[in-house]
């Protein structure tokens, strides 16, 4: 196995149009890396460049120590798994595992072996006799990993290979390609769009937008220390809720407005908000740091936000109440293009613009007895919230 290494790395098309802009990006021997971000963010690009399936415009690729960027695909030592599977229709399972060494001239002795081996650790041997057509989509997956696999490569590519699959079977797939991943220790370089995916696979994960590299971090420092808007509304299901706020001077320290009403700032992190004092900023608190104020004993008022409760979900393990007040929500391209491409919701944040009012998405213990139409105090949890500036879109405190 190798390490992939990409240095100041551009794509730029025929057209003009970037796809991939000075991308500098590190994946350790044996790491799972995982490239997410919104359609056309140039992930599979990326990925398509280390493969040799599309040409570099700048920089340089490195597989190990060799420079690739003018290597044949077949020179790189590479295997792909795309999400189409693109297995032989006419093959049984075994002959499909064992094409790419077939090709290679590999002996018979040494490919029955590996795919004996491979097979098992994919629980494929009952099937090895199949033809695709014969097997779940479940079990094609596997077979196209496993023909990935016994070749032996330096490094994996994945292209968004569970995106066929059903919710079900792909919430176990993910499961079976990170047990997989780290049984080899393969350095594994795989592309999604579901930061879900991400956040469960990687060891690490670079979240892109318009060909730029956001952030590069472990899936808890994405979520606990989001670097932009873009990344904290892009990372988390829920989403993380953003409202504007004011930062103010109060009796020698800071406190948060957001509407009419008061929020406690920590001490440790006022003075990274200094420069704030008396401007408009965007606040950032996730679902589960919201609970319903009856549910805190001793919960201070500075501490606490009213609202008016407008939809209930019942998850089972938690209540999520979606509690509108009376501020205005963040405007901003990083927080329309990271909640979605969906223009219901984007609509949806220009509405509440309009109407300065801003609903937020509160994770409820499950006992919590709410219903819409009624007005709720939602106790904060001060120590976890998030600033931004509304200029920049950077962050500009985060608590871990």
């Amino acid at each position: 196995m190798a390490g992939v290494t990409f240095e100041a790395v551009g794509k730029v098309y025929g057209d003009g149009t970037r796809a991939v802009r000075n991308l500098d990006l590190e994946v350790g021997d044996g790491e799972f890396m995982v490239l997410v971000g919104p359609s056309g963010c140039g992930k599979t690009t990326a990925l398509r460049m280390v493969a040799g399936l599309e040409e570099i415009t700048e920089g340089e690729i490195k597989i190990g120590e060799r420079v690739v960027n003018k290597l044949e695909p077949r020179d790189r030592d590479i295997a792909m798994v795309f999400q189409n599977y693109a297995l032989y229709p006419h093959m049984d399972v075994a002959k499909n595992m064992a094409f790419g060494l077939t090709t290679r001239k590999v002996p018979k002795p040494e490919i029955r072996s590996r795919v004996r081996r491979i097979a098992g650790v994919l629980g494929l041997h009952a099937l090895l006799d199949r033809r695709p057509a014969q097997l779940s989509g479940g079990q094609r997956q596997r077979v196209a990993m496993g023909r990935a696999i016994v070749r032996e490569p330096q490094v994996f590519l994945m292209d968004e290979p569970l995106s066929n699959l059903d919710a079900k079977l792909r919430v176990q797939m993910r499961a079976e390609i990170a047990r997989i991943q780290r049984e080899l220790n393969a350095t594994t370089i795989y592309v999604t769009h579901d930061q879900v995916e991400a956040m469960t696979m990687g060891d690490r994960v670079a979240v892109l937008r318009g060909g730029v590299l956001q952030q590069l971090d472990s899936p808890q420092r994405l979520y606990d220390c989001p670097a932009n808007l873009f990344v904290a509304t892009f990372i988390g299901s829920p989403s993380m809720n953003l409202v504007e706020a004011t930062i103010e001077r109060r009796d020698h320290g800071l406190l948060c407005r957001v509407g009419d009403q008061e929020l406690a700032i920590p001490q440790d992190v006022q003075p990274a908000l200094a420069a704030h004092a008396g401007r408009a900023v965007a606040l950032g608190i996730r679902p589960e740091r919201l609970e319903h104020a009856a549910l805190v004993p001793n919960c201070p008022p500075e501490q606490r936000i009213r609202g008016v409760v407008r939809l209930t979900e019942a998850l089972g393990s938690a209540l999520l109440a979606h509690v509108e007040v009376a501020a205005g929500p963040v405007v901003h391209e990083e927080v329309l293009e990271g909640a979605a491409a969906d223009e219901v919701v984007v609509e949806g944040i220009r509405e509440e613009a309009r109407e300065r009012r801003t609903t937020l998405v509160c994770s409820f213990d499950a006992g919590a007895s709410v219903a819409p139409g009624e007005q709720v105090e939602v106790a904060v949890d001060t120590r976890r919230l998030h600033f931004f500036d509304l200029d920049s879109g950077e962050a500009i405190t985060v608590q871990s």
